[in-house]
């Protein structure tokens, strides 16, 4: 009997041991994220569902065959949100990208130095925001030589290309391939910056020890093929070359760049 009793004791000690044991894997999972992490943003070039190919024929629902030959923006300002609804602010000196569908290392941006937590949301800017540009050329920093060297500048007075897109085309009109560039930026008074929040299927969890890697799907058709419709046909006219870098059509490009950007998916690894 006394062995029993024993028995029993040492189950209930054995059982009390092991739900401590749970809580503290409970509070370390949810109470007692610490330190600093690498957070990775992947960006992917798409058109429409195929992935994007420089020189490669695609048909918008204008009729018109595209072929592009040239794709890069400014990525700015990142933000992150995490599940409990705080935000943090990526430093904004260092917070200037340029993705370019020609250079591969530059569609993963590497964000070292995130508190550890459970991320929800990202947030970042597509160009460089008017705050920074009225710093001056000497409030640049390196970026603005990053940007001259990069083609995505028009001149300093004139200011940044957030979006620089470039190809040729064809139409049941333009039968023979012709040029169009399509430049997203300051123009008059009007600044077409653009700021994008995306929801993440699946938390990010930054730890000392994981770096989660965020993959985001640009597809690049939104441009002039998404919900507004810019003609590139209609944009050449009697010209030469099909050129949207201001005016009305301008207008609805950078409005068409807020549903360019999707998550597909995130990698805890």
């Amino acid at each position: 009997m006394k062995n029993i009793f024993k028995k029993a004791a040492l189950c209930m000690v054995a059982l009390t041991a092991l739900t401590l044991t749970s809580c503290s894997n409970d509070d370390d999972t949810n109470n007692n994220i610490t330190g600093e992490g690498t957070l990775k943003l992947e960006f992917d070039n798409i058109y429409k569902t195929a992935n994007l190919a420089m020189n490669t024929p695609y048909t918008n629902t204008n009729g018109e065959v595209v072929k592009v030959s040239k794709m890069k923006y400014i990525v700015s300002n990142i933000k992150l949100t995490k599940d409990d609804g705080t935000v943090f602010t990526y430093p904004k000196s260092q917070s200037y990208f340029i993705v370019d569908e020609l250079t591969p290392a530059s569609l993963i941006l590497d964000l070292p130095n995130i508190p550890a937590g459970n991320y929800t949301k990202v947030t970042f800017g597509i160009g460089v925001d008017q705050e920074q540009f009225n710093l001056g050329a000497a409030g640049q920093g390196d970026f603005l030589t990053q940007a001259q060297n990069a083609g995505m500048m028009w001149s300093w007075s004139a200011g940044y290309k957030f979006v620089n897109f470039e190809g040729t085309f064809t139409s049941s009109t333009v039968t023979t391939d012709t040029n169009f560039k399509v430049h997203t930026g300051q123009t008059g008074t009007d600044y077409n910056y653009t700021t994008v929040t995306l929801n993440l299927p699946s938390n990010a969890l930054v730890r000392t020890n994981i770096t989660p890697q965020v993959h985001i799907m640009a597809d690049v058709s939104h441009l002039i093929d998404g919900t507004n419709k810019i003609s590139l046909t209609a944009a050449k006219g009697s010209g030469a070359a099909a050129n949207i870098m201001g005016g009305p059509s301008l207008a609805l490009v950078t409005a068409n760049i807020a549903n360019m950007f999707t998550v597909d998916h995130v990698h805890n690894d």
